[in-house]
C-alpha cells in the first residue's frame, strides 16, 4: 500500500504535472527517512536511514519528484514533515498518529500503551505551521530541487506529551509501558535553519498551545463516549 501511494501515486500525478505544464510541485515527504541519527536536530543534508517501508516508499517519492522535475523542467520541492497533528487527524487501526491517538485514550478514560520507557521524543508540530510552510514553499524564490524540514524544532518526549494531553484534557492518564517493544527512533527533532532561510519560516503554535485548538475545534473529542468507542478499536 505504502508503494501504491507513496511512490505509484507520487510518480502518477509528477506526470499530470509534466502534462499540463505545472511549474512548481511540492512535495509532502515525511521526517521518517532520516530514521536513527546520531546528530540531533537532524538537518536535510544528514544521509537517510529509513527503517520502516513507509519511509522507504518516501525516500523513492523524492528521488522521483527531483528526477522527474528535472527531467521535465519544472521546479520540484520536498518539505520533510515532522510529526503533524490537528483537527480531523485520521486515527487508522494500525500506525496511528500517537496524539490523537492518546488524546481518544485518555477522554475514553482507557489505558495509554507506551512502547519502550517512554523516553522517545519527537518534534510535534501542529498542523497550522505546515500549511504555512506549504504555502511559503509554493511562492518562495529559488528552491528549486531543496529539501526543507518542517517541524516545530522542540523535542517532547512521550512521557512528557501525556502529561500535557491529560492537563489541557483536565484528567489523568492510566499509563502503561511494554518495555518488551521497541518505541521506535530514540530521538527526532528538526533543525529548522535552512527552512527559516528559505522560507522565513517560523513556527508559531507551540505543543500546548496546540493541544488546546486541537481539543477546542476537533468535533470527534467534543464526545467522550465517541472517543472511548474509537479507542477500543
Amino acid at each position: 500500500e505504502y508503494n501504491d501511494v507513496n511512490v505509484g501515486g507520487t510518480v502518477s500525478l509528477l506526470e499530470a504535472c509534466r502534462d499540463v505544464g505545472v511549474q512548481r510541485v511540492i512535495l509532502a515527504s515525511s521526517a521518517t527517512v532520516y530514521g536513527d541519527q546520531a546528530e540531533q536536530p537532524v538537518h536535510e543534508e544528514l544521509a537517510t536511514h529509513p527503517a520502516v517501508p513507509y519511509a522507504v516508499s518516501k525516500v523513492a517519492a523524492e528521488q522521483y519528484l527531483f528526477t522527474i522535475g528535472r527531467l521535465s523542467k519544472f521546479e520540484t520541492v520536498a518539505l520533510r514533515i515532522f510529526n503533524a497533528y490537528g483537527p480531523g487527524q485520521q486515527l487508522p487501526p494500525v500506525h496511528a498518529p500517537v496524539i490523537p491517538q492518546f488524546i481518544q485514550q485518555i477522554l475514553g478514560g482507557g489505558s495509554v500503551v507506551v512502547f519502550g520507557d517512554g523516553g522517545q521524543s519527537r518534534d510535534f508540530v501542529y498542523v497550522e505551521d505546515v500549511v504555512e510552510a506549504l504555502i511559503r514553499a509554493a511562492t518562495a524564490p529559488n528552491i528549486d530541487q531543496q529539501i526543507i524540514n518542517v517541524g516545530s524544532g522542540r523535542e517532547t518526549a512521550v512521557r512528557e506529551l501525556i502529561e500535557q494531553i491529560a492537563a489541557v484534557a483536565g484528567t489523568k492518564a492510566n499509563v502503561l509501558y511494554n518495555g518488551e517493544t521497541s518505541g521506535g527512533i530514540a530521538r527526532l527533532v528538526a533543525d529548522l535553519r535552512k527552512a527559516k532561510q528559505l522560507l522565513a519560516y517560523e513556527p508559531s503554535i507551540d505543543l500546548a498551545a496546540g493541544l488546546q485548538k486541537l481539543l477546542a475545534e476537533d468535533p470527534l473529542l467534543q464526545n467522550p463516549q465517541q472517543a472511548q468507542l474509537l479507542a477500543a478499536h
